[in-house]
């Protein structure tokens, strides 16, 4: 019961606040912001809270484990733009989340994790399963609040709910002491919040935009590099437009993928460190770069000072301004929301062309495409993505976990929508895909939702088999099983001398064990049976395991070394130079 329905219709009056305890109103709170699941595992600090979910009508998703649950936020948070909700005991419970809370802050992605702590009297007391989950979470969240009492709880959650999806998204945790929740009080829910402090710039500064604008209608080598800020903002149409318009090649980050149609005809793909040939050419020769929600990280710039070394100017927007030449001074720096700014800037820009560029892109396209040997009877990995792009027609969404496997995804799937492509990018978090894949599965029951993982990776959240069993969740798992921590054994075939230090993993019997969890699995072993299984898998109702046993020492091409030039990558007929 919310105070507005205390209310008599026509009265003209406030209505009385309505008493409850701060586990009623934790649900009350959540049902107001429009929560749909909630991801987490019952504990004893929490039992309050879930003793006011039984009946609430909100869906609760029991988990195997709070790293899987946060994962699961997370791919809901991805798959939808709305925020994520996790739910975790005092503790170890709570500890368990780190890992998933760190992703999603490193990923800019919009989480509340809500955690149970001991009895207010107990803090600071090393009382049984304490642990100091705010003053742990403090760098890797956006923000997070220890709710003191009862009445804080309303404003605590309206507070947490706006931080996180608002300016640049995160995650916000609030700890709830186990007493808070049994406390009563008169519960109102504040429709908004007040924070001084934070007041996220939205507008880009026109003079910036216009001087953006003038930059890239002077261009002779223009290129948009497009990063997951775009699809934080929506502004995927924005982005199109604008290349469209002045005929701009567009490449983009791990994260941006989506942003801008993988086959249009103007994509260059993915960008760094395992980007397209192609992609990495144009930036080191373009005359001005346009970076629209990116961050110039490591995996995309190689050596800082080998970095896109024939450009004149640099227009950077990000709503973000810490971003803002942290890594790269821009010449055109725009703080603002990106979806905002390009829809300024399109206003000022004019149509234009850039033939004798994209003579020279077509080129490094014909000469360095992407790639990968082929031998008889072998099951290339590269081939089970592209068999995978066949059989849903490129609309699946497709979450994947790290390593090779994650390369081989982003540069053979060509995703041609936003939010359809859902990956660690910042923490490069093994186990993220499978559990994130279920939560895109609940947030999308619509579409095809696939993960593509490793036998290393899916090992790190098996156990949320369980989890999908239960609750009948279609999310199909490919796993690309080279025997092997496939990165690993790549950088250690190349910098190491071939010494395989424990990336050797051998494999457990995935199939047997899917089945163990009431989980349909397929073993996949011969290349034409590829494609069969994975339509098989596409129309099973519920969850699927595809176990594809792939060429053990496949190596993931281009490839930058870390530190070295995006000039100078290794490619599989040897140096691209």
């Amino acid at each position: 019961m919310s105070a507005i329905e205390l209310a008599t219709p026509g009265s003209g009056k406030k209505p009385a606040p309505a008493r409850m305890t701060g586990a009623q109103a934790l649900i009350e709170c959540l049902k107001a912001e429009g929560v749909e699941y909630i991801f987490g595992i019952p504990g004893g600090a929490v039992l309050p809270l879930y003793d006011a979910l039984y009946n609430s009508g909100l869906r609760t998703i029991l988990c195997r484990h709070e790293q899987g649950a946060a994962h699961m936020a997370d791919g809901y948070a991805r798959a939808t733009g709305r925020p994520g909700v996790v739910l975790a005991t005092s503790g170890p419970g709570a500890t368990n989340l780190v890992t998933g809370i760190a992703t999603a802050y490193m990923d800019s992605i919009p989480l509340v994790a809500i955690t149970g702590n001991v009895a207010r009297s107990l803090i600071g007391r090393d009382a049984f399963q304490e642990a100091d989950i705010t003053g742990i979470t403090l760098p890797i969240t956006k923000h997070n609040f220890l709710v003191r009492s009862a009445k804080e709880l309303p404003w605590a959650i309206r507070a947490a709910f706006h931080i996180a999806t608002t300016g640049r998204p995160g995650p916000v945790l609030v700890d709830i002491p186990k007493d808070v929740g049994t406390e009563e009080f008169g519960f109102t829910y504040p429709e908004t919040v007040d924070l001084p402090g934070y007041k996220p710039t939205y507008k880009g500064h026109i003079r910036q935009i216009l001087e953006a604008a003038r930059a890239i209608m002077n261009a002779k080598r223009p290129l948009l590099y497009v990063g997951g800020g775009a699809i934080a903002s929506g502004a995927h149409q924005e982005v199109r437009a604008l290349a469209e318009k002045c005929d701009l090649p567009v490449t983009m980050t791990l994260m941006g993928l989506g942003a801008f149609p993988g086959d249009h005809p103007q994509s260059l793909g993915m960008l760094g460190m395992h980007g397209t040939a192609y992609a990495n050419y144009a930036v080191q020769n373009c005359d001005v770069l346009i970076a629209v929600g990116a961050r110039f990280d490591d995996r995309v710039t190689g050596n800082l000072k080998t970095f896109a070394p024939r450009v004149e100017q640099i227009i950077h927007i990000d709503i973000d301004p810490a971003e803002i030449g942290k890594n790269v001074v821009p010449h055109v720096p725009i703080v603002g929301d990106c979806r905002a700014v390009l829809q300024v800037l399109l206003e000022k820009v004019k149509d234009k062309r850039h033939p004798e560029w994209w003579q020279q892109i077509d080129e490094w396209r014909r000469e360095y495409p992407l790639q990968y040997r082929k031998v008889q009877g072998q099951i290339h990995p590269q081939a089970v993505v592209e068999a995978l792009y066949e059989v849903t027609g490129g609309e699946a969404v497709v979450a994947t976990d790290v390593g090779q496997h994650q390369m081989w995804a982003a540069q053979y799937y060509k995703v041609k929508h936003p939010r359809h492509f859902i990956s660690s990018g910042g923490l490069g978090t093994m186990g993220f895909g499978f559990p994130a894949g279920i939560g895109a599965k609940l947030a999308r029951p619509d579409k095809d939702v696939f993960v593509v993982s490793g036998d290393g990776s899916f090992q790190m959240n098996i156990q949320e088999l369980a989890t999908a069993a239960d609750h009948r969740i279609g999310v199909k798992v490919v796993i690309l099983n080279n025997l092997y921590l496939g990165m690993v054994r790549q950088w250690q075939e190349f910098f190491y001398g071939r010494r395989y230090s424990d990336s050797y993993l051998g494999t457990p019997d995935f199939v047997t064990i899917a089945k163990g969890y009431g989980v349909k699995g397929l073993l996949v072993t011969d290349p034409a049976d590829v494609k069969p299984a994975l339509e098989e898998a596409r129309v099973h109702d519920g969850p699927v395991v595809v176990d594809v046993r792939v060429a053990p020492e496949e190596n993931c091409f281009p490839m930058v070394p870390a530190g070295g030039s995006n000039s100078e990558m290794l490619g599989p007929k040897g140096w691209m130079e």
